[in-house]
């Protein structure tokens, strides 16, 4: 019996997870906890047992007397993802090739030929979901336990506002996707050669490939953030 409670309580957060990456689930939407908890076969305690997983994780905001709901992306959320992810992506890719075991550049090979399927014939959601792996991968292998938190949870918000980007409707975009998946394979051996100068700027040029497409989604008025760079305010 614990096995299997302890099966459905994977499923539900593997499945919220994905429900949330690819946006079948929209930011700030609320839970429905019966319908999860009837779905999954799992009680009120370890259906909030999941919740407080991903909420810990970035997923869900949990809130007093009331349903969990997907993470908020307001404007707030959305400057800061802009401010913060090329300091983070590049720090990440550093570390990556100073630590990347041997078995984790064989992962990230491996979520790479993914990714590179995704994109010949699968989906938007499929696409986004390979990308995601990839860089998660390269998380693993900074090996930073201050670093990592912050760096999964700007991968939760790249995989909803990135949406966009897989799902390409000009030549344009399509051709990126291309560049993206080059890019992947630079910084494969990038990490595998152990060059972390070179994974460091990678990491700025694959964000900065598809960094206006987003902000033109996001924003009605794009950020004009240098790498990592806060704006200075404008003198009164």
């Amino acid at each position: 019996m614990k096995d299997e409670a302890k099966s459905r309580k994977s499923a539900l957060k593997e499945h919220l997870k994905v429900s949330i990456l690819t946006l079948r689930l929209r930011p700030g939407a609320d839970l429905d906890e019966a319908h999860l908890s009837e779905e999954f076969g799992l009680s009120r305690t370890p259906l909030r047992e999941v919740f407080r997983q991903l909420a810990g994780e970035g997923y869900l905001d949990l809130r007093t007397n009331r349903s969990a709901r997907v993470s908020e992306m307001s404007y707030t959320t959305l400057r800061d993802f802009f401010l913060a992810a090329p300091m983070v992506y590049g720090a990440i890719l550093r570390l990556a090739a100073l630590n990347a075991s041997n078995a984790q550049i064989n992962d990230l090979k491996e979520a790479q030929q993914a990714f590179k399927a995704a994109l010949r014939s699968g989906s938007g959601e499929d696409r986004a979901l390979a990308n995601n792996r990839f860089h998660d991968v390269t998380g693993e292998m900074s090996g930073n336990v201050y670093l990592l938190p912050s760096f999964n949870r700007l991968l939760i918000d790249h995989a909803r506002i990135g949406m966009t980007f897989y799902r390409p409707q000009t030549g344009e975009m399509s051709e990126n996707l291309s560049l993206a998946s080059q890019q992947h394979d630079a910084i494969i051996a990038a990490i595998e050669a152990r060059d972390e100068a070179t994974a460091a700027r990678l990491a700025e040029d694959h964000w900065n490939l598809s960094r206006d497409q987003i902000e033109m989604f996001v924003m009605p008025d794009a950020l004009d953030v240098p790498m990592g760079i806060p704006p200075l305010s404008k003198p009164a």
